[in-house]
């Protein structure tokens, strides 16, 4: 069944009103009538079954049959802090990462990263970003859709860390001394509710100064097994643990 991200605003007691490109995808892509089923959410508490009552170009209505409770979730907050990839390499972390149940994105940059945003094109990139989470959130029956922050220099992130009820950073060096603990450890001292921060390296890595920064800020260096992850792998390693921590054996 066909999910949709709508307003809270555009959920009453009794029907749903949708607009903008879902309507487009709705009638001509899905190629709905009325009578047909769909779910929609308003991206917080709220998720509803419904039938489609009515079709335009501007707007769908449909019916609410029921309320429902996904539970699809993850019991806590994580936010990946993505030093910034080259390629199109963030475009899939955020993809997949959605669908693993990631809280946010924080695209940052660090020393070594090769890519720097343009400030003039940064609102479209976040468009794109928006929309891709968007869309893979619909697909993987998510309740919410993933907070896309704009990119931050590395000392921008310092101030951002306090935040945090937790920190971890994926560093190569711990899992090539076959470090295997302290992601476990960090994970069974968070409680459901509370928030976990996930730092990521670019392709280089972090620089000693930065890893130093970090650890004495109360970060976690974690080795993600014994091998090597890319980039765009390890925040997928990272979600994929915390769903089986958390989901799995409880």
């Amino acid at each position: 069944m066909q999910r949709y991200f709508v307003a809270k605003e555009a959920i009453t007691t009794k029907e749903v009103k949708i607009t903008g490109d879902d309507v487009k995808h709705i009638t001509r892509v899905m190629r709905m009538l009325p009578g047909d089923e769909i779910v929609c959410s308003d991206n917080d508490t709220r998720t509803v079954r419904c039938v489609i009552q009515s079709v335009s170009d501007a707007e769908v209505i449909a019916q609410i049959v029921e309320s429902l409770e996904p539970n699809t979730e993850l019991p806590i907050k994580v936010t990946v802090a993505q030093g910034l990839p080259k390629g199109d390499k963030l475009e899939l972390v955020i993809q997949k990462g959605t669908e693993l149940g990631a809280y946010a994105f924080l695209p940052f940059s660090a020393a070594r990263s090769v890519v720097k945003w343009d400030q003039k094109k940064e609102k479209k990139k976040l468009e794109r970003l928006e929309k891709i989470a968007k869309e893979a959130a619909e697909q993987s029956y998510r309740e919410r859709i993933p907070i896309i922050h704009p990119s931050l220099s590395f000392s921008e992130l310092q101030k951002r860390l306090p935040e945090y009820d937790r920190c971890v950073v994926a560093y190569e060096e711990s899992a090539k001394e076959g470090e295997a603990k302290a992601l476990y450890a960090t994970l069974s001292r968070l409680a459901p509710g509370e928030s976990l921060l996930v730092l990521i390296g670019p392709e280089g890595g972090f620089t000693k100064e930065e890893i130093a920064y970090l650890e004495g800020s109360g970060c976690e260096l974690c080795g993600f097994g014994p091998r090597i992850l890319r980039t765009e792998t390890a925040p997928l390693y990272v979600l994929a643990a915390v769903s089986y921590h958390f989901e799995l054996m409880r």
